[in-house]
């Protein structure tokens, strides 16, 4: 007997979908190897190297709409977090056009804008609504310590400021993952095989759930990395970031296809 998903999409939007990527859509997603990690970085590196100005060009126009959108009052940033979702859709046509040995173009960061628009700007919405939901305990248990530092107003207080601090950030962390797993594949899901939202975010969640240890030998890696890009004034980063967004459509590959 086969192995039945913990998550199936539609059978409409899973036909669909077989037309937008070469081989056969796994919807639930496969296990793979502890040392797929690495190589999901290998190969997001390995469509770097295909156009690498491109890829720093990219990420520059990306940073530079992030500031000017900062600079909005008020909605400033909360526009930053909806239409990092879109800019993300529009990235993964970009790896699809490298890896089909198409030219990748500063517009695929914006294709996404023309493409599945709509359900991008809901996932957007969606990751917001979670990441504030993940903030009301954080805020609380900061809130709780501030008021029990100035009820002792001594170095007992000032401790348990400290301690209810990292408590805070542990349970931001532990509330993030989930999230992250539930956002990492979304976008992709929904540009090449046209999943809504909800039903995107739970496809991606199952399929990181499935990779637990590749995810972790991926993040280990990329923590070493990253501490290594910083050592030249930050400028690993222009090669680091374009390499970890093409991972990302690497590893939808290698989990959501058969080998």
């Amino acid at each position: 007997m086969s192995e039945m998903n913990p998550y199936q999409p539609p059978a409409s939007r899973a036909d669909t979908a077989a037309a937008a990527a070469t081989g056969d859509f796994n919807a639930g997603g496969r296990a793979v190897d502890a040392g797929r990690g690495w190589e999901w970085i290998a190969s997001g590196f390995a469509l770097f190297k295909k156009q690498p100005g491109t890829w720093i060009l990219i990420l520059i126009v990306l940073l530079v709409c992030s500031i000017l959108l900062s600079l909005v009052p008020l909605i400033g940033g909360l526009a930053n977090m909806l239409l990092l979702q879109v800019f993300m859709g529009g990235v993964m046509l970009g790896c699809r056009a490298l890896e089909s040995n198409e030219s990748l173009e500063v517009g695929h960061l914006f294709a996404g804008f023309k493409q599945n628009t709509s359900d991008l700007v809901v996932l957007g919405v969606l990751a917001l609504v979670a990441w504030v939901i993940i903030a009301i305990p954080a805020v609380l248990i900061m809130g709780g310590g501030s008021f029990m530092a100035m009820m002792h107003g001594n170095v007992a207080g000032l401790i348990a400021l400290g301690l209810t601090f990292v408590l805070a950030i542990l349970v931001v962390l532990a509330l993030s993952v989930p999230l992250y797993m539930a956002l990492w594949f979304a976008p992709s899901l929904i540009v090449f095989h046209n999943l809504k939202p909800v039903d995107a975010m739970k496809m991606s969640f199952f399929a990181c759930l499935k990779n637990v240890v590749p995810f972790l030998v991926y993040g280990v890696i990329l923590l070493v990395l990253s501490l290594v890009a910083a050592i030249p004034f930050g400028l690993g980063y222009l090669v680091l970031v374009p390499v970890i967004m093409a991972s990302v459509y690497t590893a939808y590959r290698d989990i959501f296809f058969a080998a």
